[in-house]
Order: structure tokens, then C-alpha cells, then sequence
């Protein structure tokens, strides 16, 4: 939920600014419009186009240098192809737009969005579920949120849920603490060019034992063609507080590529607990690059529920590094992967301090000529005492091409950790299929049924509201499949 604050007084420096980079600048295509009209920072990347997101934020210079510094590391540092895909190699930088917003300040209520954003919104039920069961709700459009609302009860115990420029500009030592510290920029190629580019995405602060019964969410939405979407995400849990934070993805499908690479980090201080869901359901078009990591203090916990459907590529590996004694991280997953696509997703589990417990449960289903790959890794080094870990890797081949492969990496050492693993492949039975076709259902309903019946014992740690979307998104993926 980020802001282009767009005061009056700020404005015309702002555009002066821009005219400056255009005027300077080689490209043909950066241009900017004045209060709320569009931003667009216009085609390839470069250092023009960093410091024009720099300057329409009015950011503070060491963010700026920040951004400039990760520009440098994306750039030096290879394309993971020697690990990952080829299909790395089909992305073209140089063609793709880093920065679009229609100059939005995040509404406060649902009346205020405008109305073409607000119609893409409601199509995907987000008005009717802040309504039902969610303590907060964020819409990203683009670049920048179109609407932001948290409930009053929550910010009168001092929970912050904005955007990274706010928490930059509002909360800048909570802020600072932590940002860019679990997920140090030059990680990867990826959240170097995230921290390069980022805009958008959530901030999120809960004070010592304050529990957020209900969840926080946040919707993001790729409306544009050839467009790079970069969120940024920041959740720390202060000592003994609870939060469930939740995510949904969606674009509709273009004949370019289009990029979607976040940067997630989250922080679950002693005895905290953070539980992050995503179900997203990207079109084909979608390259999506995303690192998520979290950092769990003494007897705290982390779990990420991750539900991949949808999407060109997907590699993303949520990790849990436990720091503290008696620490708890869980990853539990669910890729799809239909023709044409790659779910390269996984896990890892960084122990660091005794009585750590982590729990990974991969399952993923193969459609047609769609690929699955399961990438984990566990370590738990000589020095620890009294680790353990579970990993278990599912995968679901429904048709002859069809292809999963798994690549666990798991390393122990010392006495007094335990380790356990199991991973298994299974096929779609025609017979199976005919029998229930038998019984009155339809090819695409059997099929839908055996892959729910697969993921059902995942599908259970899902909020009600997530489990019949996830179930909806199968069915519609089966259906398509048939024949």
C-alpha cells in the first residue's frame, strides 16, 4: 500500500524533476503528467529510470543511493540459468516498463476509488470480503495501491499497515531496523533488481502481544502490457503478537512478457507468530521471480502457505531462518502447472540455534506438458542440538507428458537432530477417471475431484474463504485440460 503523495506544493517540483530526467536522458519514452494523470517511467532500465521513481516518491537520498547501488548488483550478476531454466534467457529488460501509476493516493474508502480501478476490484470480490472477515485490505493497481483501509480498533492498539514509502517517511526506525536486512540485496539477481525498482507493497508493524484475529490482506494486479510489477514487503511481530497476512495475484493475459519480482521479509520477534498466505493465479505471460525469507527469534513462528497457479515461470523458495532456541518454521505448498508452464518452487529451512523445528509439504500436480520442480533445502550445522525436521514432496503427473522432478538438499550434522524425508510420484489413473464417469460425472469433474482429493490435507489450513477460491481456480485449470 504505497503512496505518491501528491500535495499541491509538491507536485509542480516533482514534474520539474521529471522534465530534468527527460530532457537528459536518451530514451524517447520517459514522460510524466501532472496530478494524477500517469506516472510512466517509459521502457528499459537504466539509472534515469531509478532516480525518476526516486523523485516522483520524494524520497529521502539514502533510499535513493540504495536503489542505485542495487541497479549495480542486477546488473553484474548473472542470470541463475545454470540451476534454474533457460527461459531466464527470453526475458528482455530492455522492453519492459519498471514504473506506472496513474499518480493514486490510496483511498480510504471504497466510494473514493475511481471508478474503472474500483470495477477490477469488485470483479475479484475484494469490497465483499473486507466486509466478511479481514481486518485490513490494501488493492495494488499497477504500480501504486488504489485503495488502503485498516479498521480502527486495530490502529488504536498500534498496528501499522501502509505502504514502504509510508513506513519509510512515517515509522523510519522501525522501518530502517529491519528493512533490507533479512533480504540483503545482493541475494539474487532478483531482489537486486527489486530493491532497484520497488514500489508498492505492504508495511506492516505489530506492537508486543497484540493478536490480529483476522487477517490483513492485500490484492495485486498487473493491468498493463509489457509492465514490471515490484512490490516490496516488510512484517514484523513484536514480541508475542500474532498476524496472518494474506495475498492474492492476478493479470489478465497479454501477448508480451510481463514481470512480477517481490521482495518479502518478515520478522517474528520471541514468541510471535506470523503465518503469510499466497494464492495467486497469474496468466501465462507472467515471468514470476519472487524471494521470500523470514527471521524467527526465540520460541517464535513462521509459516508460509503458498498456493502457485498460473504464470510462464515461477521460482520462488519461501525460507524460515530460525535464530532463536525452540524457533518454529513451516512451508506448505501447492504448485499447478498446466501446458507451457514451470512451477519451480520449494523451501528452505536455515537452523541456527538448538531446539529448532521446521516442517516442509510440497504437492504439486503436472497437466499436460506443464513442469513441476520441487527445490529444498535444509541445514542444520554439527553445533545444534535437538533440530528436527519433516519434509515430505507430493507430485501429481496427469497426463503421459507431463514432467516433475525434485531436488531436495538436505544437510545434517552432529548427534541429537533428526531428519525425515519422503517424496513420491504418482499418475492420474485412467481407470480411476472412467469409474467415476460411470457415476454420472464428466470427464473435467472427475479430474477435478482426484486433484482436490490430492491436495485436500493442504487445502485445510487455508481460511475458509481462500480454500473454495483455491478449489474454483482447479476446477476452472481441469476443465481446460480436458481433451
Amino acid at each position: 500500500m504505497h503512496v505518491l503523495r501528491q500535495r499541491r506544493g509538491h507536485a509542480a517540483h516533482r514534474v520539474e524533476h521529471a522534465q530534468d530526467l527527460r530532457r537528459g536522458c536518451a530514451r524517447e519514452h520517459l514522460q510524466v503528467a501532472v496530478l494524477g494523470i500517469e506516472y510512466d517511467a517509459g521502457v528499459g532500465l537504466s539509472e534515469a529510470v531509478v532516480n525518476y521513481i526516486a523523485d516522483v516518491k520524494g524520497e529521502d537520498e539514502w533510499i535513493r543511493q540504495f536503489r542505485l547501488k542495487a541497479l549495480d548488483v542486477f546488473n553484474r550478476r548473472a542470470m541463475p540459468t545454470h540451476w534454474a531454466t533457460k527461459d531466464l534467457e527470453n526475458i528482455d529488460f530492455a522492453k519492459i516498463r519498471y514504473y506506472l501509476s496513474k499518480g493514486q493516493i490510496p483511498k480510504r474508502t471504497w466510494e473514493e476509488v475511481p471508478d474503472d480501478i474500483k470495477r477490477t476490484f469488485e470483479r475479484l470480490g475484494v469490497p465483499e470480503q473486507e466486509r466478511k472477515f479481514l481486518a485490513g485490505v490494501e488493492a495494488q493497481y499497477d504500480s501504486e495501491a488504489a485503495y488502503s483501509n485498516i479498521k480502527t480498533e486495530l490502529e488504536k492498539q498500534g498496528v501499522i499497515f501502509l505502504g514502504p514509502n509510508e513506513g519509510l517517511k512515517e515509522y523510519p526506525d522501525v522501518f530502517r531496523k529491519w528493512f533490507g536486512k533479512v533480504i540483503p540485496t545482493n541475494d539474487n539477481k532478483f531482489s537486486a533488481l527489486n530493491s532497484a525498482v520497488f514500489s508498492g507493497g505492504s508495511f506492516i508493524y505489530v506492537p508486543p502481544g497484540v493478536k490480529v484475529t483476522q487477517p490483513l490482506q492485500a490484492y495485486f494486479r498487473i493491468n498493463a502490457e509489457s509492465f514490471g510489477q515490484f512490490e516490496r514487503t516488510l512484517i514484523i511481530a513484536d514480541e508475542g503478537s500474532e498476524v496472518t497476512y494474506m495475498e492474492g495475484c492476478t493479470a489478465p493475459q497479454f501477448e508480451t512478457s510481463t514481470i512480477h519480482s517481490a521482495v518479502v521479509e518478515l520478522v517474528a520477534m520471541k514468541s510471535a507468530k506470523i503465518q503469510y498466505i499466497t494464492v495467486q493465479n497469474w496468466s501465462n505471460n507472467v515471468y514470476n521471480l519472487v524471494t521470500k525469507r523470514g527471521l524467527a527469534h526465540e520460541e517464535s513462528e513462521i509459516r508460509w502457505i503458498d498456493c502457485n497457479i498460473g504464470s510462464r515461470l515461477t521460482m520462488k523458495y519461501p525460507a524460515v531462518v530460525l535464530n532463536g532456541r525452540k524457533a518454529r518454521g513451516e512451508v506448505l505448498s501447492i504448485a499447478l502447472a498446466n501446458d507451457g508452464q514451470h512451477q519451480d518452487t520449494g523451501a528452505k529451512m536455515i537452523h541456527n540455534a538448538d531446539e529448532t523445528s521446521s516442517n516442509i509439504i510440497s504437492k504439486s500436480i503436472s497437466i499436460g506438458n506443464g513442469r513441476s520442480s520441487y527445490r529444498g533445502m535444509v541445514h542444520i550445522p554439527e553445533h545444534l542440538r535437538g533440530c528436527k525436521n519433516n519434509t515430505e514432496c507430493d507430485a501429481l503427473l496427469i497426463n503421459t507428458n507431463s514432467r516433475t522432478d525434485t531436488f531436495p538438499a538436505i544437510t545434517v550434522r552432529g548427534n541429537g537432530n533428526s531428519v525425515q524425508h519422503e517424496a513420491s510420484v504418482s499418475k492420474l489413473s485412467a481407470e480411476q477417471i472412467f469409474y467415476m464417469m460411470q457415476r454420472g460425472l464428466s470427464e473435467g469433474e472427475a479430474m477435478s475431484l482426484s486433484v482436490n482429493g490430492f491436495v485436500n490435507d493442504l487445502m485445510k489450513h487455508f481460511p475458509m474463504e481462500y480454500s473454495v477460491e483455491l478449489k474454483r481456480l482447479i476446477d476452472l485449470e481441469m476443465e481446460g485440460s480436458v481433451g
